[in-house]
């Protein structure tokens, strides 16, 4: 088996969204409470966003080709070349699987402790997210080809991972933390939608019913632009909520990040060009919340 093989099956540039949510609901955290701040369940929680990735990724491989969604024309990936056996990969995902499993009940623990009720809690909602990470494209009846594709990614890389990372520090929730978590959610699910809309031809041939395949590229495109959109909106809440003065320089940076890669999206003409936009909206989400978390912790 080629490491390097394995690496490119991790998709390396999918990992940044996956921290983006954990950093900034540390970050938060740390902002309001530097002396209360645990490093421990920051790792941890670190390296369990890292593996959920993973596993995601690994399962959306074996359930494409099984189900028959990834053929032979799909050569970048590896279970379609036949450089990663299909045995190989079921084991890879129960691997990872049980890897994200035992460093989220160390998380817990550490957070927690086995006896508080926020342990059992947050422990289901975490054996519900790597269920999901696997059902959505694998499985007799994959969620990801009926459309549910972006309702998982909001909850899971949105909603649980920042308010998930915020309460694991603070034991509290507030409305600044959700604003975020909505924002970092639809940003999240703006990735996924430009997967979706470069496959769009190939879903449609293959019985994927993604929402652009269901919605046309058209509309998807402005369902694209409502995201991004709707995300700026919800950081400016974040600062309202927060009684600060709304930092406008700052939020006409991530309009013209935002707005730059809307732009490209539009003229996206091959596959190349949406995989660069991929990697741009995952690099900028990740820079906006890192940006975002550390002007809070430093209060500038």
């Amino acid at each position: 088996m080629s490491v390097k093989n394995w690496l490119h099956t991790m998709r390396l540039k999918t990992l940044p969204l996956a921290l983006s949510g954990a950093l900034i609901g540390n970050f938060i955290a740390l902002a309001e409470n530097k002396n209360g701040f645990n490093y421990l369940v920051f790792s941890l929680c670190i390296t369990t966003a890292v593996l959920i990735q993973i596993l995601s990724n690994f399962a959306n491989d074996y359930g494409d080709f099984t189900n028959g969604a990834d053929t032979d024309e799909r050569t970048d990936r590896l279970l379609t070349t036949g450089d990663i056996s299909l045995k190989q990969m079921k084991f890879a995902v129960y691997l990872v699987g049980a890897l994200t499993l035992i460093f989220g009940i160390l998380l817990l623990f550490f957070a927690f402790g086995i006896y508080s009720v926020s342990f059992w809690l947050m422990l289901a909602l975490g054996v519900a997210g790597i269920f999901s990470a696997y059902f959505y494209t694998a499985g007799k009846k994959p969620y990801g080809y009926y459309g549910l594709g972006d309702l998982f990614v909001f909850v899971f890389f949105g909603l649980v991972s920042v308010l998930g990372a915020y309460f694991l520090q603070t034991q509290t929730i507030n409305l600044g933390i959700v604003a975020l978590a909505v924002a970092i959610g639809l940003l999240s699910v703006g990735v996924l939608n430009v997967n979706n809309i470069r496959d769009i031809n190939s879903d449609k041939m293959k019985g994927k019913n993604t929402l652009p395949v269901k919605m046309g590229k058209s509309n998807a495109l402005i369902y694209h632009f409502a995201i991004l959109f709707l995300s700026i909106l919800l950081i400016m809440a974040f600062y309202f909520y927060e009684n600060q003065a709304v930092p406008y320089l700052r939020i006409l940076m991530f309009l013209a990040l935002l707005g730059i890669h809307f732009v490209f999206i539009k003229k996206a003409a091959t596959r190349m060009d949406y995989n660069k936009q991929l990697k741009y909206l995952s690099l900028s989400t990740l820079f906006m919340a890192f940006y975002i978390g550390i002007t809070q912790i430093l209060d500038i």
